[in-house]
């Protein structure tokens, strides 16, 4: 007679080793299970260059058609191309920390995922409820900067929109919802719920284009270089060049939304580091060739911020590339929206797996193979967010989240290093612990900046998942599940 098994079910709500222990809020996410753990099956399609066109899509964007131009004008003149070189250099730390766990960890999440493999569940579960809201309100905020370019084109084609269409309530007379913001997010979110080979491709063929007009541009901009504009070329000194990279350090950290799509990739440990590496480096030739295009076109104090490369064209018998422009910015803008779209989405899928928001979010369609459960509420939400917000406060909502993701991947970098030394990694950050540092530095200084009405929504907002967590994560992680049902059974 065989003996009967009794099965005493754990008391999750007091975990044996303490509240704040490995088998309580810092329980670890294991990091050798297996790639292919997702529900449903999230194909692996995209190869190098299709990740690197998506991390382009983030890293290219409202950079090369505003931001140089706004921190030449008003912060670096320019200096603003050593201002690029710092906030890349800045960036570039933190980028090899993700490429070492790009490399190591290839699954959906990105700073979630590496957070909570390396420091804990807790931390993780931190990161990826600020994720969710800054991927977010940054899909809705360029949205708002592609409707603007979008009235643009309209109104000189001899197409006038209605007023109340226009804008967000307050932005305008007569404005009362931005209504192209908000198609364009339901636009994406359409376009990615087709699955994510036709996805991918739609964001490559985008990329391709935007990066053709960027190259029209410089190409023909560089031939009415005037040497002349170049002086002054610290006209604010030195902490001006500095002030400004804290502003273009927001327009090269596109990287990170690519590395959420790694369950997507194939040969994912072998190309993702590759990937970051890559599209950073691409990205850093492009915003110091458009800086010094611009710079040398049209003298700094000239320089119309709302439309600099226009503007500087202009001033050297070059309008008629104005259209050119303004097409280039709408195609280089909505890429970005592409990018950090699909990183929310994969961030909140890979959140309900994990058993941290509920499973059912973590279905996948059963013939495309990606998350609608998941990308419409995103597509949705941020309509409403670019619909009815205007751009600057939706703005405030992303800054903040993104520096704590980096500061929390570069710690976990060096905390593996020690926990983890033998782990196999595809990929190694050089000079640990110095780059994770710099990269560490760097996000503190600008999170010091910050408004204070950034650091109460902030809290607000973590305060608000804090209580989801308690009510509903901390029961549910696959993790306290996993550990409950290995410790209930006794022979």
């Amino acid at each position: 007679m065989s003996r009967s098994t009794q099965v005493i079910p754990r008391d999750r709500t007091a975990p044996r080793g303490g509240l704040f222990s490995r088998e309580g809020i810092f329980r670890l996410k294991p990091v050798d299970s297996s790639e292919e753990e997702t529900t449903g099956g999230l194909r692996r399609t995209m190869g190098l260059w299709q990740l690197v066109a998506l991390s382009l899509g983030g890293l290219v964007g409202a950079g090369v058609f505003s931001l140089a131009g706004v921190v030449a004008h008003e912060d670096a003149g320019p200096g603003v191309m050593i201002s690029f070189l710092i906030a890349i250099i800045a960036s570039a730390a933190a980028a090899l920390c993700y490429a070492e766990f790009a490399g190591t960890i290839p699954k959906a999440g990105s700073a979630y995922t590496y957070s909570y493999a390396a420091l804990g569940e807790i931390v993780g579960w931190a990161i990826g409820w600020d994720l969710l809201l800054e991927y977010t309100a940054i899909v809705a905020v360029v949205a708002i900067a592609v409707s603007g370019y979008l009235s643009y084109i309209l109104e000189r084609i001899g197409i006038d929109l209605p007023h109340w269409m226009l804008g967000a309530p307050g932005t305008g007379s007569g404005h009362r919802v931005d209504l192209l913001a908000a198609l364009l997010c339901v636009f994406l979110a359409f376009v990615l719920s087709r699955g994510t080979k036709e996805s991918a491709r739609f964001e490559t063929v985008l990329v391709a284009v935007k990066l053709g007009i960027v190259a029209l541009v410089i190409v023909a901009g560089a031939f009415h270089i005037s040497s002349g504009n170049y002086s002054p070329f610290l006209p604010f000194g030195i902490g001006g060049a500095f002030t400004g990279a804290a502003t273009t350090f927001f327009a090269v950290y596109g990287y990170d939304a690519m590395s959420a799509a790694a369950e997507e990739s194939a040969e994912a440990k072998k190309v993702l580091p590759k990937a970051i590496v890559i599209s950073l480096a691409i990205a850093a030739v492009v915003y110091l060739l458009v800086c010094l295009v611009l710079l040398g076109m049209q003298n700094y104090r000239d320089i119309d911020v709302k439309s600099p490369f226009s503007s500087a064209l202009a001033s050297v018998g070059l309008g008629g590339l104005g259209m050119v422009v303004a097409v280039g910015a709408v195609i280089g803008i909505t890429t970005s929206a592409f990018a950090n779209m699909l990183a929310v989405t994969r961030v909140w899928f890979s959140m309900s797996r994990d058993g941290l928001l509920p499973r059912s979010f973590a279905q996948n369609h059963p013939k495309r193979h990606v998350p609608t459960r998941v990308i419409w509420p995103v597509g949705v939400g941020s309509a409403f967010i670019a619909g009815f917000l205007p751009i600057r406060e939706a703005a405030d909502l992303t800054n903040i989240g993104i520096l704590m993701a980096f500061i929390v991947v570069a710690v976990a970098v060096v905390v593996m290093r020690r926990t983890r030394p033998d782990l196999p990694r595809a990929f190694r950050t050089p000079l640990v612990p110095v780059v994770p540092a710099i990269g560490i530095a760097f996000s503190v200084w600008l999170i010091s900046n910050l408004d204070w009405v950034t650091w109460v929504r902030f809290a607000v907002w973590m305060a608000l998942g804090l209580i989801v967590y308690i009510l509903f994560g901390f029961r549910n992680s696959a993790e306290n599940q996993a550990s409950g049902h290995q410790e209930g059974a006794t022979p």
